[in-house]
């Protein structure tokens, strides 16, 4: 990975983890619903260009992948919580898509019950 998206990852990932630890402690613990959250990034580029397929390598460089659709690539867990509460995973998410917002990339943080 180049510099600036190890500056990107890493910023984010921080911010996740720091989100998914105040969120877990304010909440007391792993208790509540169960579920996933992910972040969602939409591609600015289509695929099949040169700046699509540079926009890709870039995503799968900072761990994302195509979802179901194709259209777009998800990170999930981006907190790396090891419970099941959803709020706190969706904390890790959330903080982790504003992050990339900052950079320019169209990102949200998604979620559903278990």
């Amino acid at each position: 990975m180049t510099d600036m998206i190890t500056k990107i990852v890493d910023e984010a990932a921080d911010a996740a983890e720091t989100a998914v630890t105040d969120a877990e402690q304010r909440m007391g613990g792993d208790f509540g619903a169960c579920g996933f959250a992910w972040v969602t990034v939409y591609p600015e580029n289509k695929g099949n260009t040169r700046a699509g397929r540079e926009e890709r390598r870039i995503l799968e460089a900072m761990g994302f992948s195509k979802d179901w659709t194709g259209k777009t690539y998800q990170l999930w867990n981006p907190g790396n919580y090891r419970g099941q509460n959803i709020d706190i995973k969706e904390a890790g998410a959330r903080a982790y898509s504003k992050v990339l917002n900052t950079y320019g990339f169209r990102a949200s943080a998604g979620s559903r019950l278990d």
